[in-house]
Order: structure tokens, then C-alpha cells, then sequence
């Protein structure tokens, strides 16, 4: 049996791929997945949407290309550690398209059934949006190969020897991956993407100004110099920012006139525990495990994770980035150690022996 054909039990496939659509369609999560990106703060056109500047000129090219053709756009595939906008993307390839648009994630789709049914639920030009699509099972994702390049969804009947094989046309659609780890994806997935772009860290400034929209949104009176002081803070990731945001706004409304500025942010900042570089609890327990519990000597990444009481998975893919950006922390072939300014960070002095450690 070909790898690509799901095993589909019943008599009547359409029948079935019926029942399992009406599924998916009423299912609670992918209902709250579709409805949480029209109510948040998420830009809906390529207009609104601040930074990534090169990644929005391609989009503009590729998307008014396809709408001049009169032809679904070309998957996409973006790429980069969360927060920084992929989703937002994806429901703004939608939206310049105006066509609908789907939701769903890898590790929902368990079954082949799953993604089939999704699928031939589409319309022509639909975006269907898979987030974290790194973690979608082989079988399924071999089920992609041809819809993605034909259009086509190859299906088996029955089992045994009264099974048969039936191929059914799907309309034209744009898939849009998101991943934070793009090595994880198989390669022959990862080529049929047409548009593969990896998002990177925001600017102080392009934050700044996403804190003002969404001030706007939310109906909070911010000056100048309490969003720059507010994105500043928050480790160039526009999902932290709206979160910090909402934060300082409930703490300017409990505990002041209710306006944001410099002082109010900084205080209310201090107040939830991320500091002048946007370091929160978790960041500053490994800069002290790495200085003050082992001396600046190079730290395993389990032992690490041990001691913070994080998985190393979380570990690798939400705080060492921007620590290593920033040059607080160092990866060498012996382990993590702290950079300098982890040391000026933490008011302690880097041991005699420190500039050793980056020589490996």
C-alpha cells in the first residue's frame, strides 16, 4: 500500500468524508483557534502590519500576482521563534486574497482522516493555516504532497482484497505553515512550499509603534515614552509587547491615574518582574544558575533545565534565543556559559579564569 493513501473504513467514502467534515467543523478547538484571531489585536493587512519589511515587499509581489492571475496564491511556509507574527501572516494572506480562512495544528491532526476532512471542506482560494505543521505525523503529512503540488487527495477504500483506491479533486488552496523548527520538517514537505521566509526580531522602534496601535485598540491612553518604555522591554517579540501592554494597563488603573507613561510602565514593569532587558523569572534563573551556582563553568543543557525546573525543549526554544542574542549566554562544545554581560548584569564580578571558557 502506497505511504500516501490513508485507509478510510466504510462503504461510501464521500459519506464519510462528510461525517468527518461536519466534525471538524463543529469541533470547540478549531472554533476558538478561528475566533481568537478575529477578536485579538492581530493586524488584518499587509498595511498594518510593523516590521519584517523585506518579507512584507516579497508578500505584496507573490499576493498581487496571484490576484492579477486570477489564481490561488502559492503556499507559504514561515519560519522563527514565536510571538513574532507568523499567525498574523497567515490571516493576512487571507484577508488580501479575501478568501476564507482555516485553522488547525500539527499535533491536532492524528489521523489522516483529519486533514482529509479539513481538506475537501475547502473552497477555491481557501488559506488553510497549520501551526507548529514541524509536528505533523509522516502519514499525514505524506497526504500533503499531492494536494499540495495536484490538488488531488489519494484515498483508500475498504481493506484487504476488497479495497480500492480513488483519487478525488480538490479545489485550488493555499497552504501557510508556520514552525519555529525548520529542521524538523521533512524535506520533500519543506520543498513543495513555494515561499519559505524566516521572521526576525523586532526593532525597539517597530515595537514601539505596535504598542501604540494597540493601545489604541484597547482604549489606553500611552505617551511616546511609555510604549518606547514598554518595547524596550519586551525582547523584540510583538506578542510579549501586547502582553506587557495589557499588564501595565491593569497596573495604571489600579494604582495610578490609569495613563501609561515612562514612570508608569517602568514601576508597573518592575512590578510583574521583567527588567531593564526584558528579563523575566525564568531568564534570570538561568543567568544565576550559570554564574552563581556553577562559577561560570560550562553547564549541560539537561543539567540546566534540572536546576531551572524548565523542560530543555522550552529551555532551547523560548529563552535561549533571545539570552544568546543579546550575548548573555554562549553555546560551546563543552555546554552554556554566561557571557560578560551576564556578569555586569547581576552585579557580580566574572572569575579570573572566565575568558578561558570562550575559547572552545
Amino acid at each position: 500500500m502506497s505511504p500516501r493513501k490513508e485507509v478510510l473504513s466504510g462503504a461510501n467514502v464521500e459519506d464519510q468524508l462528510s461525517l468527518e467534515g461536519a466534525r471538524r467543523e463543529v469541533s470547540p478547538e478549531l472554533q476558538d483557534l478561528e475566533a481568537s484571531v478575529d477578536s485579538s489585536l492581530r493586524p488584518m493587512s499587509l498595511t498594518e502590519f510593523v516590521g519584517q519589511q523585506d518579507l512584507k515587499n516579497h508578500l505584496y509581489i507573490v499576493l498581487e500576482a496571484a490576484k492579477r492571475r486570477g489564481q490561488a496564491a502559492d503556499h507559504f511556509l514561515f519560519a522563527g521563534p514565536p510571538g513574532l507574527g507568523k499567525t498574523s501572516l497567515a490571516s493576512i494572506v487571507a484577508h488580501e486574497m479575501g478568501t476564507g480562512f482555516r485553522v488547525t495544528s500539527g499535533p491536532a491532526l492524528l489521523r489522516g482522516g483529519d486533514l482529509a476532512a479539513i481538506l475537501t471542506s475547502l473552497h477555491r482560494g481557501d488559506v488553510l493555516f497549520i501551526d507548529e505543521i514541524h509536528r505533523l505525523s509522516t502519514a499525514v503529512a505524506e497526504i500533503l504532497y499531492p494536494a499540495m503540488e495536484d490538488f488531488k487527495l489519494d484515498i483508500i477504500i475498504g481493506e484487504g482484497p476488497t479495497a480500492r483506491s480513488i483519487r478525488l479533486e480538490l479545489p485550488e488552496f493555499t497552504l501557510v505553515g508556520a514552525t519555529t523548527r525548520t529542521g524538523m520538517i521533512t524535506g520533500p514537505l519543506r520543498d513543495r512550499f513555494g515561499f519559505v521566509a524566516r521572521l526576525d526580531f523586532y526593532k525597539v522602534e517597530e515595537l514601539r509603534q505596535i504598542v501604540e496601535r494597540s493601545s489604541k485598540i484597547l482604549g489606553v491612553d500611552t505617551d511616546e515614552e511609555g510604549a518606547s518604555e514598554i518595547a524596550s522591554r519586551s525582547r523584540g517579540t510583538p506578542r510579549l509587547a501586547n502582553r506587557l501592554l495589557r499588564r501595565v494597563r491593569d497596573f495604571v488603573e489600579v494604582k495610578s491615574d490609569g495613563r501609561i507613561t515612562k514612570e508608569t510602565a517602568r514601576e508597573g514593569l518592575d512590578v510583574f518582574g521583567v527588567d531593564e532587558l526584558g528579563l523575566d523569572k525564568v531568564d534570570r534563573a538561568i543567568l544565576n544558575t550559570l554564574c552563581r551556582t556553577f562559577s561560570g563553568h560550562p553547564v549541560g543543557l539537561s543539567t540546566l533545565a534540572v536546576t531551572v525546573g524548565e523542560q530543555p525543549e522550552t529551555i532551547e526554544d523560548v529563552y535561549e534565543p533571545f539570552l544568546m542574542k543579546c550575548g548573555l549566554l554562549v553555546r560551546t562544545p563543552r555546554g552554556r556559559v554566561a557571557g560578560p554581560l551576564s556578569w555586569r548584569h547581576l552585579g557580580l564580578e566574572p572569575p579570573a579564569q572566565g575568558a578561558s571558557l570562550f575559547s572552545e
